[in-house]
């Protein structure tokens, strides 16, 4: 599932769905699952467009080469339908998984459009692993491959890279390797996700049909264009774009060489066209949703003009825009390591440039670490380049910077109250404990003083240095009976931030 003959915008897509793929094994959040949603709509997108390329092949085909040569077309044609047969079997296979996901998945949500059980977890590996229909397609993807490669000359067969395949992925820096069933389909692979992978393989099937198709039928005659079939297309790497951004389009026409200059405009506005190119550059000083249809005049062989309109496109401009989530809670902590979430829509994490105002950060592709020192606020800036040698700021969120809460003192596993004489008598050491908070930061004990009052008498006060008795403090510990109070006070414990606390005192009564 990579590689092959692609447009910049399918190129794209491919990569970004490699991203998201990649991050599952992190977390699932909705805006991950309409991500996906949005990748699955757009190559179903670019697998019509090419459904239509590979169309207009055919007829052009078929109202030329094969009206006016029958003989020597027909047996090229009928190979290139034969591709085609070769590849709608294996869309008919997939279309089938993807009708038993969707069904067991709860349908589709007719509010959102998209599919009920997106984010379930079990239904994938249920059907795809336990019941082999994984090992099934995997199979079907590269019979077909193998199939459509036999219907070309070795020499073509030798230089045609074709997209589809289902080869196990490269074996990641740590962890175990897995194989293709695995990766795509297999355990914590959530139900949009392999709807996503299936229409991937359809948008794969589909390109390799149309390079195996174009390619069968070019040798009727490699040395001549029929410029008798037309269709204007317009292919823009991205619809979302931020203030500022560029926002550029492919406008050209189809079956044009590299001699063919025809007139090419946008809205009326004429473009600058080179190999039957024209470039179009989209205005992005302001939001919204912006529209444009180009138009290709070609002259024709007696002279006269002929006119084809692309469909009319859209793209939105929106304002830079960036996220940070704090992983554990919405505030930074003095002395610990604050994990962050950064990412941007539209940019990759590994493009992204995170910076704090007070601190320091560290970590990469959209997972930093922060570390504070003083009580206040920070801010975290998130920047990136936009355009070759233009750097942007996309966003900033402020934090709180607050220090660690204090510890409780502890004995016995206990913060005061009553417990049995014999406990009191078997503990050596006095602990500082945080409790209910979500990072792991340690306080240790560094004085304190005890106070041993037995029933009618004086209170016996002595002092530690340290978390652990003293051999004072266990010699009068053991000697305490049921009624005597242990008072604990003065205590002093040091944490990760490096200043000292005082603890409250705590009390117990022995039984």
């Amino acid at each position: 599932m990579a590689g092959g003959k692609q447009t910049p915008r399918q190129r794209m897509i491919n990569i970004l769905y490699l991203v998201l793929l990649g991050l599952i094994a992190l977390n699932v959040p909705d805006s991950l699952l309409n991500a996906f949603k949005t990748i699955g709509d757009s190559m179903a997108t670019s697998t019509s467009n090419v459904q239509n390329g590979i169309s207009s092949t055919y007829t052009s085909f078929e109202n030329t080469h094969l009206k006016q040569e029958r003989s020597k077309a027909q047996p090229l044609y009928d190979t290139a339908k034969l591709a085609s047969k070769t590849v709608e079997d294996l869309n008919a296979n997939v279309e089938a998984l993807k009708a038993t996901l969707i069904k067991d998945g709860g349908g589709v949500d007719e509010t959102t459009g998209d599919y009920s059980g997106r984010d379930n977890m079990d239904i994938v590996p249920h059907l795809m692993i336990d019941n082999k229909k994984a090992e099934e397609l995997r199979a079907k993807i590269n019979s077909t491959r193998e199939k459509l490669l036999s219907y070309l000359k070795p020499k073509d067969r030798a230089t045609m890279n074709l997209s589809l395949r289902a080869d196990d992925p490269l074996p990641p820096k740590h962890g175990d390797r897995k194989t293709w069933e695995e990766a795509y389909f297999g355990e914590g692979i959530p139900m949009g996700a392999a709807m996503t992978s299936l229409i991937k393989i359809q948008s794969d099937a589909k390109n390799a049909e149309s390079e195996v198709t174009k390619k069968i039928l070019s040798k009727f005659d490699q040395a001549v264009v029929n410029l008798d079939k037309f269709a204007a297309v317009a292919v823009a790497p991205s619809s979302y774009v931020i203030v500022g951004q560029p926002y550029t389009a492919q406008v050209f026409l189809t079956a044009s060489d590299s001699h063919s200059n025809p007139e090419i405009t946008v809205n009326g506005s004429r473009l600058a066209v080179k190999e039957g190119q024209g470039t179009f550059v989209g205005n992005t000083s302001s939001e919204g949703v912006k529209t444009w249809q180009g138009k290709v005049i070609v002259k024709q062989t007696d002279g006269s003009l002929k006119s084809y309109n692309t469909p009319m496109q859209t793209y939105q401009v929106a304002k830079p825009s960036a996220v940070v989530s704090p992983d554990k809670m919405n505030v930074l902590y003095i002395g610990v390591q604050n994990p962050l979430s950064v990412s941007a829509p539209g940019i990759a994490k590994e493009k992204l440039k995170v910076s704090i105002s007070s601190g320091s950060l560290s970590g990469t592709a959209g997972h930093y670490e922060a570390r504070v020192s003083s009580i206040g606020k920070a801010v975290v800036s998130i920047s990136a380049e936009v355009a070759p040698g233009r750097n942007q700021v996309l966003g900033s969120t402020e934090f709180r910077v607050k220090r660690i809460p204090d510890p409780k003192a502890q004995f016995a596993g206990r913060s005061g109250g009553t417990t049995s004489a014999v406990n009191l008598r078997a503990q050596d050491r006095l602990f500082a404990k945080l409790d209910n908070f979500e990072f792991d930061a340690k306080f240790t004990v560094t004085r304190f003083k005890m106070i041993i009052q037995k029933p009618h008498q004086d209170g016996v006060v002595t002092a530690g240095s340290g978390g652990e008795l003293s051999s004072a403090q266990r010699a009068a510990l053991a000697s305490i009976t049921p009624g005597t109070r242990v008072f604990f006070d003065d205590i002093i414990a040091v944490g990760p931030d490096g200043g000292q606390r005082g603890l409250d005192p705590i009390t117990f009564t022995a039984q």
